[in-house]
């Protein structure tokens, strides 16, 4: 991968902070779809998807993210279940992505895709496209797949039905360096395929008759553990060069993909020490990556609750809680209280060396306004984020150069 000069931007010293937001269907809470705000009819449609982002974008948000999977959601980790009170079935991310692109203006599209049933041919020409429709506002989140049902879809390969109560174990192990080494291929094999075409391969000379020079096409042939290919795309390099690439990582294995290979990093540290001990760990592995002065933003991850008074953002998730029958868990902390406190909390994270956060409205219809609207304005009065979007691209919002084409002749 390219290097580029580091950017203040990109400096967890720096004042400003960034913000993203993850949408998922009608809300990271599983009962979030029951809510009055929640508009689960119209969850299958390009304007529910459009509203979504037109608040996000009317609140400076840097990007949104779009969940996608390879099965239907559900409560167990590796397995699907017969639950038929939480939200099941998707639309295809990038599809969305495309649709909602020409309906905004200056925030950026990350949709998901899932390395491990997929082909890094398709999904570098298709994150292109979404550069091109989006004028420079596209990236993705990589993700992995260790479910042996998802991988029956597919009918390819087998993955090995391990006992994942035991985390630690050597075959659980195993599998996840397996999954992740292969999306740090992926990764590669679609960087590569961006800079297949040099910026100024088309010429497009009505007068010769030339449209390329196909002497800036070029071959990428990579060669690794998991993907043979051959390039180059069919689709010129993206407005950005390089969009962005995203990962979210738990541990000591997803980190190293994280460090190898993206451009944001989401981690999920529930205090300010965990922050402070991930993001050092991240940064020890880009060291040792040699991707040192690769600028490199780490995110944490919060799915947040946002009203009026601590008390009645309180109410509310137990109220959600009893309607979907359980304390919701997820992977990130849950914080629930009012933009003011959320403000400290992410002042404190971002203290111990996070350059921004991905917050998860746990009712998108209720906690994406209340992101917009109080949290935005109380980070403003405290002069830790824009008042106006200072860039035209993605990675010009995130302070991130456009790299360098690593095939173009010096």
């Amino acid at each position: 991968m390219s290097s580029t000069t580091p950017s203040p931007a990109a400096d967890s010293a720096s004042a400003h902070l960034h913000l993203a937001v993850a949408l998922d269907g009608t809300g990271w809470h599983p009962a979030s779809w029951r809510e009055p705000s929640a508009r689960p009819g119209d969850l299958f449609t390009a304007g529910y998807w459009a509203d979504q982002v037109a608040e996000a974008e009317r609140g400076l948000i840097d990007f949104v993210t779009i969940e996608d999977g390879l099965g239907l959601q559900t409560a167990r980790p590796f397995e699907p279940d017969d639950r038929t009170d939480q939200v099941r079935g998707r639309l295809d991310a990038v599809l969305v992505a495309a649709r909602i692109a020409p309906l905004s203006s200056h925030i950026g599209l990350v949709p998901t895709v899932i390395a491990t049933h997929t082909e890094p041919f398709h999904i570098s020409k298709a994150i292109a496209t979404l550069d091109y429709v989006s004028t420079g506002r596209a990236g993705l989140r990589v993700q992995v797949t260790a479910r042996p049902h998802e991988a029956a879809h597919f009918g390819r390969r087998t993955l090995p039905d391990v006992d994942f109560d035991d985390l630690g174990g050597a075959a659980v192990r195993e599998l996840t360096t397996d999954l992740f080494d292969e999306a740090d291929d992926y990764v590669e094999a679609v960087r590569r395929l961006w800079d297949s075409w040099e910026d100024d391969a088309e010429i497009r000379d009505t007068a010769t008759g030339r449209f390329v020079d196909r002497d800036k096409l070029h071959y990428i042939d990579f060669e690794g553990r998991y993907f043979s290919v051959k390039g180059p795309s069919i689709t010129p390099r993206p407005p950005q060069g390089q969009p962005l690439v995203t990962a979210l990582g738990h541990a000591a294995v997803p980190y190293r993909l994280i460090a190898r290979q993206a451009d944001v990093g989401y981690v999920t540290p529930h205090d300010a020490d965990g922050a402070r001990a991930t993001v050092d760990e991240i940064r020890a592995e880009q060291r040792a990556a040699g991707r040192a002065d690769t600028p490199l933003h780490v995110f944490g991850d919060l799915v947040v609750l946002l009203d009026d008074t601590a008390a009645e953002a309180a109410a509310r998730r137990a109220r959600l809680d009893e309607a979907a029958g359980e304390p919701y868990r997820g992977d990130a902390l849950v914080f629930a209280g009012t933009a003011s406190e959320l403000a400290d909390l992410l002042q404190e994270f971002q203290a111990a060396g996070l350059t921004g956060f991905r917050l998860r409205p746990a009712v998108v219809g209720h906690d994406l306004p209340a992101i917009t609207r109080k949290l935005v304005p109380e980070l403003q009065r405290r002069g830790l984020f824009r008042t106006a979007y200072e860039a035209d691209t993605l990675r010009g919002l995130l302070g991130l150069a456009r790299p360098a084409n690593r095939y173009a002749a010096a």
